[in-house]
């Protein structure tokens, strides 16, 4: 029997877990759910729904599972916890100081409909929590670091197409080697934001812009830029196109540790990620949970769940037989 599977937001992320989900045999996309004009939006999918977000709760009963694709700033605190009262879901919520906030919201609310939700579920937050989990607590005695990209930002790109006089923008976060090596080398260096990463934007503007003052407003934006070496270099909208239209990311949580009667032996462990395409990167993870979070459901589990709560075997289409064969 194959997993039924909403998507609720048809953008770069729920194109991804489209994809995902064509590459998984025992699932089925059975639903799109959209806030655009559903006649004018085309999935891959044959035979696919493709209905108003409005329209999603002609679904209660229909689905196993909706993956919520909407963006952590104003959607999945109101979808997430909405939606989990009638379905079991899943999103990706990374706003990383309002987590806390966000299960107890989501929790609730799943509860009351006796379906599992889980949140914040992706590579960061996702992947590397889980990593940092497990390295800590096997070295105990250490210390993480986590280093991002080479990649694009999305939310530091878009802070920089909001400045006047910007018509496209791709920032790039990049991690200082000597800091990188530092780290592997079982050093436990001391290091501040500025120390670990660089910012390189590549900024479109407009004709006659003041491409000073672009350059300055993006070297000072707290938040953003103020506390990091930034480069700026202006580009034509053709060299955009050719040069920066992807979206690849990556990174590594790196956790360096000592063990012994004196702590006499340095450990490394490191977890790494070099992505062509964060989106849907983060799709396949979220696709792999979602087999899991239909299996809490069959169990009569409630309420909201994260990466740390889920067995790792819960992930995988195979059977405990054909896992201990084939990968223990």
């Amino acid at each position: 029997m194959q997993i039924k599977i909403g998507i609720y937001g048809y953008g770069n992320l729920g194109k991804g877990v489209e994809n995902a989900i064509r590459q998984n045999q025992d699932m089925k996309l059975e639903a799109v759910f959209t806030r655009r004009d559903p006649s004018a939006l085309h999935v891959l999918t044959p035979g696919v729904a493709v209905c108003a977000a409005s329209d999603v709760e002609k679904y209660i009963g229909k689905l196993d599972i909706i993956v919520i694709c909407g963006g952590s700033a104003t959607d999945l605190p109101v979808q997430t916890p909405a939606l989990a009262e009638h379905f079991s879901v899943i999103d990706s919520f990374d706003t990383h100081a309002r987590i806390p906030e966000h299960f107890a919201n989501v929790d609730a609310a799943a509860k009351r409909g006796k379906n599992v939700a889980m949140i914040s579920v992706g590579w960061a937050p996702g992947m590397f929590s889980l990593n940092r989990l497990l390295a800590e607590a096997i070295l105990p005695n250490g210390k993480d670091y986590t280093f991002w990209g080479k990649g694009v930002s999305q939310g530091h790109s878009d802070a920089v197409r909001r400045i006047p006089g910007v018509l496209d923008a791709r920032q790039y976060t990049i991690p200082v080697q000597s800091a990188v090596d530092a780290v592997r080398a079982g050093e436990c260096p001391t290091l501040s934001v500025r120390e670990k990463h660089t910012r390189e934007c590549f900024v479109v503007a407009e004709d006659g812009a003041d491409l000073a003052r672009i350059e300055k407003e993006i070297k000072e934006m707290p938040n953003y830029f103020a506390d990091y070496d930034t480069t700026v270099h202006f580009i034509t909208a053709e060299e955009m196109k050719r040069d920066h239209s992807g979206i690849p990311h990556g990174g590594s949580v790196i956790r360096s540790g000592k063990t012994g009667a004196f702590c006499e032996n340095t450990h490394v462990i490191e977890y790494s990620l070099k992505l062509d395409s964060n989106p849907e990167f983060t799709a396949s993870v979220i696709v792999a949970y979602a087999r899991a979070i239909h299996r809490l459901a069959q169990e009569g589990q409630s309420g909201c769940k994260t990466i740390f709560d889920v067995p790792p075997a819960y992930l995988s289409p195979k059977t405990t037989e054909e896992l201990l064969h084939t990968l223990l």
